[in-house]
This record gives structure tokens, sequence and C-alpha cells, in this order.
């Protein structure tokens, strides 16, 4: 493989595209990426009883998020210890024990029964057949290193080394608030609704996390759609008006955002969801509840982001979350899950969804758009002579300025590539196998609310 620093020039604006195509880049990716960093499992709400549980994924593995007797939240490797066989083969449902298909080991997760969640529990034969010699507390389905649950949404790494979520997603935790806060300003209180979209496009699972860390220069692309008009007000476009949005990198993390700087009192209400009256006086009345509940404290928004590697999520219209599952160097699977309130009136709840299904997914039409570029883009980076060219991504260079409230944060005007040149300076740096002492900064004073 090439060296890293040949691949990938960030300061240079220069991203050669082997990096969208090659297999065994892809492979390293896997190992150097998807086994370090900390990486999006689900929401709490996809397993809101004892014993649910949800099948995810964690780069290529599949893994199993469930909540135990104790109402812990766990993720375990989804493969038996003894062959492999995956445990849960259903994409959820409810479980007191994991019991393996092939050869009936089964694993447990209740405190009550076991140390550690995943233990081997049952063995057919274990007297007979081992004699009671196999020693279970060492056959248990492999756990993350690390488990974290952020306002509902867990994240879990492989790396015992890591460090703690949010130092790993710094000041972008701040947006990260905005999508997964109550419309009134209350602390959490979001859910999914509608489960999960999933979906397979022949790409490379890059781009879409650049497209969403704040490529609004592709907005070309959605002229037929704006003309046609699918957001919630009527009218053209795609969703209702946002004022004042720029672009936010966190250049030393690799995460990045549209939207707006953080202020300190809320801008005037602003119509949305009008088609909807009953919808729009539900959105009117938790404005009016936010300006009381946030008082003058710090506050942000924004229209979409990504936090390194794969996660990406909407805060305003659609406000959804999204992974990019890698497949192989070019296919991945998409997922997307949709946020409201969780005490909404139902009638909020219907519309969002309808709403949600128009604009994302495999059948929205601002998808659609999407999906026509990243596969067009990936094939055409396949060829011998493309591999040796670079990706240009020059625009807005030597044109940021620091951003006093968030730590390590630049701004650049609504169009750059500033973002994208953090995220692969972030890539380049976890494909090289720096330790996490060289990656993560340090920050003599911490400003962010």
């Amino acid at each position: 493989m090439r060296p890293i620093d040949e691949l990938v020039q960030a300061d240079q604006g220069l991203v050669r595209r082997a990096i969208f195509s090659d297999d065994e880049i892809f492979q390293q990716e896997v190992k150097q990426i998807f086994g370090r960093a900390w990486l999006f499992v689900g929401h709490e709400s996809l397993v809101p009883n004892p014993d649910d549980y949800f099948v995810s994924q964690m780069g290529t593995d599949s893994v199993i998020l469930t909540r135990n007797r104790q109402g812990q939240i766990q993720v375990l490797l989804n493969s038996c210890s003894h062959r492999g066989m995956k445990l849960c083969r259903y994409d959820h449902g409810n479980n007191r024990t994991f019991t393996c298909p092939y050869h009936g080991w089964s694993f447990s997760t209740d405190g009550q029964l076991v140390e550690r969640p995943g233990e081997l529990v049952g063995v057919p034969g274990f007297a007979k057949h081992y004699m009671s010699e196999l020693d279970k507390k060492s056959w248990g389905l492999k756990s993350v290193a690390q488990v974290h649950n952020y306002k509902g949404t867990i994240w879990a790494t492989w790396d015992p080394d890591a460090p703690p979520f949010e130092e790993y997603v710094g000041d972008m935790r701040l947006y990260l608030d905005s999508a997964l806060d109550h419309r009134d300003g209350r602390e959490g209180g979001s859910e999914v609704i509608g489960g999960v979209q999933k979906w397979r496009v022949k790409c490379n699972w890059k781009m879409p996390a650049e497209n969403f860390i704040g490529d609004l220069y592709h907005d070309i692309s959605h002229r037929s759609v704006d003309i046609v008009g699918i957001g919630p007000s009527g009218g053209r476009g795609r969703r209702d008006a946002m004022q004042g949005r720029v672009a936010v990198a966190f250049k030393d993390l690799g995460h990045g955002l549209l939207g707006n700087l953080p202020h300190y009192e809320e801008p005037d209400y602003s119509p949305m969801y009008t088609a909807y009256p009953e919808v729009e006086k539900y959105y009117r009345e938790v404005y009016e509840k936010r300006v009381q509940n946030m008082g003058d404290s710090m506050r942000v928004k924004h229209r979409v982001g990504t936090i390194f590697p794969n996660m990406s999520f909407h805060g305003w219209q659609p406000r959804t979350i999204t992974v990019f599952h890698p497949v192989s160097a070019t296919e991945m699977e998409m997922w997307r899950m949709y946020l409201v309130d969780s005490d909404a009136p139902e009638e909020v709840k219907e519309s969002a969804r309808h709403y949600f299904l128009r604009y994302s997914g495999p059948g929205g039409m601002t998808e659609s758009d999407d999906m026509e570029n990243w596969t067009g883009a990936t094939a055409a980076s396949q060829g011998a002579i493309a591999q040796e060219l670079y990706f240009n991504y020059q625009m807005g260079i030597g044109h940021t300025k620091p951003v006093p409230e968030l730590r390590g944060a630049v701004v650049s005007h609504e169009f750059t590539e500033e973002n994208a040149r953090a995220y692969y300076r972030r890539w380049a740096q976890f494909m090289e196998g720096n330790s996490w002492d060289t990656m993560m900064p340090t920050y003599e004073k911490t400003t962010a609310a």
C-alpha cells in the first residue's frame, strides 16, 4: 500500500482516489479505524425493555445491542465463541439468553446469573461430552472494551485505550445535543420512530460521511427536488428556512458541521410545518418553552454534521441519525434513524414520519440525488488511471477563523472544503497507527458550556 502521506495531503487539499476504491486500503481501514474509534451502535429506544436486543454493526462486525434485566445496556459480538455462528439472525427481538443454532451453546447478560455480560451459561453435553472440564468463564462472547450512553445514543469501541467518549467527540457534542435534546431545550427527550431504514449503496463509506460533514457545494444536485418542493410547509424547497449558517470544523478531531455559531439568546420564531396547522402550533409552543428554559445560556443549532468516522446527523430538518457501515471498498450499507420528541403528540410524530420518508432513505427524493453522485464517483475511481489521480479539496484553504467558545474549532463561510480536509487529516492519523496520546489534543481551558 502507498504511504499514507502520499494518499492524503490534507493541508494541500489533495486526496488520492484510491482510498475510495482500493481493497487493501479498505482492509486497513477496518483494522485501524473501525477497530479503534468510537462508533455509533444505536439508540436506547430501540431496546426499551429488559432482554430486548437490536442487531447493529461496528465496522464489518455484527454486534448485539441489548438491555439486560438490570436495565444496563450491553454491546456484544454477534458470533458464538464455539464455531462463530451468528446468534441473533433477526434484526431485533427479546431473548433472555442468546443460544447458538449450530451446537446449542447459550450465553446470558443477566447480572443475576453471570459475572460479566455474554458469559457462557449453557453447554449441551457439558457433563457427558466435556466431562465437566470446559472452562465456561473463558468462552463467553466478546464484549466491546467500552460502551457509553450519551443522551440515549449508544456508542462503543473495541479499544480499551481509547479516550472517554466525550473527550473523543470534544465540543462537537454541543451540536449532537442540538439533535438529541427536546425541542423545548430540555436535555435528552428524543426517540427513534418507525424503526431503522437500511439499504446498500455501491459507494465507498467515506463519500456520504464527507457529504454530510459540510459539503454545501453539492446542493446544485438537489435543484430538481427544490423545484418540486417536499418541505413540511409546502411550496418549493426541501425544508423550512434556517438562518445564519456557517461551516464549523473540529480540525484536530475530524468532526464537522453546517450550522450556527454558539449564541446566547434564541432567534425570533420562524414558522415551520405550516402545512400542518396543529403541528405548527406544537412547534410554536415548544419554541416559547425553549426561550424560557434556555434563558441566556449558550446554545447552538445545526443543519447537518458528521462525527468521525461514519455517523452523521441532522439536527434541524429532517431530524435524523445516519450511519455508513463499510461492506467493501466500493459498497456500504446505509442506516437512517428518525428522531422526534418522545412526548410529542401523535399527530406531530406522524407528520414528521411522512416528511422524513419523502426526504430521506432509499425512496427519498433528496437521498436519491446523493446516491447517484456517490455511486457514480465511486465507479469512476476504480480504473487504473483514475486511482493515480487526486480529488481536489482546495476550496477555502487559509480562510478560517477560530471559534472562541469551541475548543479546537474553526469557522468558514458556508461554502468550503475545510471540514473535509479535517476529516481526511484525521483519517490519515488513524491509518498511520498513531497513538491516542499523539492524536488527542490538549486544551488549556474548557470554554464550552
